[in-house]
């Protein structure tokens, strides 16, 4: 029973990433009828974002210590960190916390990157049959893919955990079981959490803001709303940028749970479309609801007990429920009456 919850804990922070990829990717169909095949490569760009950041951050300075020699009889260098050396302790903090300090770079570069993108390309596939869209952002993916391997090379690069969140926390006890009966890392916690956030927040500006509102039934309705005199393909762009924002996001906080390489967009991008598709095309609450399912189905199936009566389950289990899904209710589990129905 502990495993099973234990692996029911280890789909969380899974369902979250793909959660909140398909919660982007949704965003862009939703609003401007795109699919976009170079979503994944934007949680890729988010993850580097972070790695950028922490580059920034740890830069050095060299100084020469006369009083220390080396075995060779040379002064010593003596390597500080920048923001050490400027801020002291503080400056410690900020390097031991840059996974999540990233955000602050991530939010604004992956605002420009998904407003540029819509602007530069997108908006010139609209009208255009899904195989073109398809075809176009695929390669835009492979262009990104590229641009970062040769930046940063093709070995992954890790990403330390905060000193203050390595380990784990002790779950069982919170319920009153016995002591270390059930743990569960606490960045995993922490990415769950924030994925949560993530998605509240996005729910939160669709319903109770004005430009949420407007969003809103722009995707009801676009023509109707446009008629009423608002720019609606403006508000557009920037849920085009926004989506991208989430993409990002979820990608930095995902660094030190999978060290980023530039193959990581692609992975990812395959598994959040199925989330799409299984949640129901457009439905936002369905890609959110079917990234947590899918992402526990696939833990459960990565259990020692499961593999073995079922070798390579866990390596199929969301293909095999999105089909099982799919021909029952074409639409998906949330998605709207006549949607990819015949």
């Amino acid at each position: 029973m502990n495993t099973l919850l234990a692996q029911l804990l280890n789909g969380l922070d899974k369902g979250g990433a793909y959660a909140l990829i398909a919660l982007g990717l949704t965003l862009v169909f939703g609003t401007l009828g795109v699919v976009n095949f170079a979503h994944g490569a934007l949680f890729m760009l988010g993850c580097f974002c972070a790695v950028t950041f922490r580059y920034l951050i740890t830069m050095e300075t060299v100084t020469i210590d006369p009083t220390k020699l080396s075995p060779w009889g040379a002064p010593v260098e003596v390597r500080t960190p920048i923001m050490e050396s400027m801020f002291g302790d503080f400056g410690r903090f900020l390097i031991d916390y840059s996974v999540p300090l990233s955000i602050l770079l991530v939010i604004p570069v992956m605002l420009l990157i998904g407003i540029a993108m819509e602007r530069g390309l997108i908006k010139h596939f609209y009208k255009r049959p899904h195989a073109e869209q398809i075809l176009v952002t695929f390669g835009l993916a492979i262009v990104l893919q590229e641009i970062v391997k040769s930046i940063y090379g093709a070995n992954p690069v890790p990403q330390p955990v905060p000193s203050d969140l390595r380990g784990a926390a002790d779950i069982g006890s919170w319920f009153g079981m016995a002591p270390h009966m059930l743990t569960y890392p606490w960045w995993r916690l922490v990415y769950f959490f924030f994925s949560v956030a993530v998605i509240g927040g996005v729910f939160a500006f669709l319903r109770f803001t004005t430009f949420g509102l407007v969003v809103r039934a722009g995707m009801a309705d676009r023509e109707t709303v446009s008629i009423l005199g608002i720019n609606i393909d403006r508000r557009f762009t920037i849920m085009f940028g926004l989506a991208a924002v989430v993409a990002g996001v979820a990608g930095a906080m995902y660094t030190p749970l999978l060290p980023p390489n530039y193959q990581l967009g692609m992975d990812f991008l395959v598994l959040s479309f199925v989330v799409v598709v299984v949640g129901g095309m457009g439905s936002l609450p369905g890609a959110v609801a079917a990234g947590f399912l899918l992402g526990i189905l696939q833990s459960i199936a990565a259990m020692t007990e499961i593999k073995s009566l079922i070798p390579g389950i866990d390596q199929v289990i969301i293909y095999l429920v999105a089909v099982v899904i799919l021909l029952v209710r074409p639409r998906g589990l949330m998605g709207r009456r006549g949607l990819m129905e015949s």
